[in-house]
């Protein structure tokens, strides 16, 4: 798990581990993702910044739903938000959250329609 400027990992056995910070952080973030919902909308946001009237018609959920979805990815730190006029326009925070989210939903792809990994 050693990677440039990364801080010094626990060893076992000669293996770096990570720290409990980070499996922590990184078993935070794998929760915000258990819901099929948040992941459709992390998703959308990943490839275009969307508002929550879009993100809600395109999943076929209510903007109240959406919203609710959107405040708890924010304060989780997934999300940007940013005001453009009126509107409150969303984005995933990081190209990390983007790789792992298309990497996620890939290998969920290529499962159900049996590719190879």
């Amino acid at each position: 798990m050693t990677h440039r400027g990364a801080l010094p990992k626990a060893q076992s056995d000669g293996i770096d581990l990570p720290t409990d910070a980070e499996a922590g952080l990184a078993a935070s973030r794998f929760a915000m993702l258990s819901d099929p919902t948040r992941l459709k909308i992390l998703w959308l946001i990943s490839r275009q910044e969307q508002d929550v009237t879009t993100i809600a018609g395109l999943i076929a959920i209510t903007p109240t739903v959406a919203s609710q979805h959107l405040a708890k990815l924010r304060l989780a730190g997934l999300v940007n938000v940013r005001a453009d006029g009126k509107r409150r326009l969303y984005a995933v925070h990081g190209s990390h959250m983007r790789t792992l989210i298309e990497e996620a939903l890939g290998e969920a792809e290529h499962r159900l329609s049996g590719i190879a990994d």
